[in-house]
């Protein structure tokens, strides 16, 4: 607000001028609001008005609760006694909307205002009113006709594939020539989230709140204004189709269709995430796994089953951590293990965990002779997709004419619902066969971690990371530790890759078989996939 504090010396009216845009971004990228202010000054000066303050505002004119019009009024009051003429631009400036026009203009009346603009003569005869009337209700068909035409563009934009909202975290808008504004990454919080994504996806981390902890914990991550990221704020992200590519606008019957802008994740992943949503619920991990206790839930006691808990205990001069059986009943309930000792034979466990180098060299070999076997086979596959795609389009073709058939309410949705599903699985299937092509990275590039972790867990647990060391534990065995008090830990349940490429030195190794020393093919099939999938979810 400007106030003058000079009065005319022949008694002229004191006069307030009301300026107002629809949205904040108006006053910053346009002069909308100074315009009316040199308009209604120009005005004030031909009626002889002195100008003692300036009120604006940057909300929809369909409102009425404004901070530049509580302002107003407030101001107008106290000069009630000489009153004061409210000068505005236009009707629409006063408001977009019959009732809210009269209800400010009630409000301005009662303050001790004088209506007046330079675009209308305000009267309280008939005509006058009449006049008036039809211009706020012409106001308010524009600001409705303005907002269907808004929606309606954003609609068939979206129906084009851009994305018209605000950007998702991870995204920015940029302008493109020809194209408008579209999603672009923005990094480095685009990596942060895919990581964090395909993390969920993989396995990597288990529960919702592990990859809220993990936002947490990255300093590349953009946090809300208390420096933290709420569990809301990651269901959100993990249910964002657009992350992976898509849009869709339920609300405007605008069904999921590919994006115009780049994924972070494909939809595949973006599946395996919503079915791990929509899976058996879990419960959250516990806040006191951390770096004192890594292996506390993944190590269960011998005698009952039970995950070993742990915790620190105070000594005469300090504390010392331990492991424990928290089960009632069970013989080793309450009897303390040593953190060092434990762990320490844990470490042991891990280094043995290790193929030696020539069966190793031998494994790689093989892994790399498959993969160029299904290089070759990618061919045949997409035709396999290809025939699957035009069964599932029959499908789709089918339902649509029985959805225009039915007439009970519940068959139609249902038929829809069906509809809805087929579509997705479309898009999956054009997915694969769109990745059927010649991979963009080599053998080397697309396993180097998996082989790498392989070759060596030992190293990664070594980090001294929390989350490296839990995804050691969840990579190296299939099932929990069992660890018996005065025994150490029992024969242990190695993952498939381990499996596959011969376990432990000097055991016997599972490459050669009694029908040759070629491994039969669906297991290394199947161990490259899981190779695969653990590679990715390192990156």
């Amino acid at each position: 607000m400007r106030e003058k504090n000079r009065i005319n010396e022949d008694g002229s009216k004191q006069a307030v001028i009301y300026c107002r845009v629809s949205h904040v971004k108006q006053t910053i990228a346009g002069d909308g609001l100074k315009s009316q202010e040199t308009r209604c000054r120009e005005f004030a000066r031909m009626k002889r008005y002195t100008v003692t303050a300036v009120f604006q505002d940057d909300v929809s004119g369909s409102l009425t609760d404004r901070p530049g019009m509580k302002a107003m009024l407030a101001f107008i009051k106290k000069r009630r006694a000489s009153g004061t003429v409210v000068i505005i631009d236009d009707v629409s400036r006063l408001a977009r909307g019959l009732h809210a026009h009269l209800e400010l203009r009630g409000m301005i009346a009662n303050a001790g205002g004088m209506l007046e603009s330079p675009s209308i003569e305000f009267g309280e005869d008939p005509d006058s009113i009449l006049v008036e009337n039809l211009l706020a209700s012409v106001s308010q068909h524009q600001r409705q006709k303005n907002g269907e035409q808004t929606k309606n563009r954003m609609r068939s934009r979206i129906m084009n594939g851009y994305w018209v909202f605000q950007p998702p975290t991870g995204y920015k808008f940029e302008r493109v020539t020809g194209r408008g504004m579209m999603l672009k990454r923005d990094e480095p919080a685009a990596s942060v989230i895919q990581e964090a994504l395909e993390g969920y996806a993989s396995g990597r981390f288990e529960t919702q709140a592990e990859v809220m902890r993990f936002l947490r914990a990255h300093p590349a991550f953009p946090k809300d204004p208390r420096g933290s990221v709420t569990n809301h704020r990651v269901t959100l992200m993990l249910g964002q189709c657009a992350y992976a590519g898509y849009i869709e606008a339920p609300n405007w019957d605008v069904s999921l269709r590919p994006a115009q802008h780049e994924a972070l994740i494909s939809f595949q992943t973006f599946q395996r995430i919503q079915e791990r949503r929509n899976g058996i619920g879990r419960a959250a991990k516990r806040k006191n796994i951390n770096l004192d206790f890594p292996l506390r839930g993944f190590v269960i006691c011998d005698c009952c089953g039970t995950p070993l808990t742990a915790c620190w205990s105070t000594g005469t001069n300090a504390r010392y951590p331990y492991y424990l059986c928290p089960k009632r009943g069970c013989d080793s309930y309450g009897k303390s293990i040593k953190r060092d000792q434990i762990e320490g034979e844990f470490e042991k466990l891990l280094r043995s965990v290790q193929p030696t180098d020539s069966l190793f060299k031998v494994a790689r070999a093989m892994f790399e002779d498959l993969w160029n076997r299904r290089l070759t086979q990618a061919e045949s596959q997409s035709k396999a997709l290809s025939a699957q795609l035009v069964k599932v389009e029959r499908q789709v073709a089918q339902f649509l004419e029985r959805i225009l058939d039915a007439s009970v309410p519940s068959v139609v949705k249902a038929y829809e619902e069906r509809v809805r599903k087929l579509e997705e699985e479309k898009l999956l299937i054009k997915e694969r066969m769109a990745n059927m092509s010649r991979p963009a990275r080599s053998f080397d590039e697309t396993l180097r971690t998996a082989l790498e972790f392989i070759a060596s867990p030992w190293k990664l647990w070594d980090s001294k990371r929390l989350e490296d060391q839990r995804t050691v534990l969840k990579l190296t065995f299939a099932d929990q530790l069992r660890y018996a008090r005065n025994k150490g830990f029992r024969t242990a349940n190695l993952s498939l890759p381990f499996n596959v490429i011969g376990g432990f030195p000097g055991g016997e190794s599972k490459l050669a078989r009694p029908g040759g020393f070629e491994p039969p093919t669906h297991s290394l099939e199947v161990c490259l996939r899981a190779m695969t999938a653990d590679d990715r979810s390192r990156q």
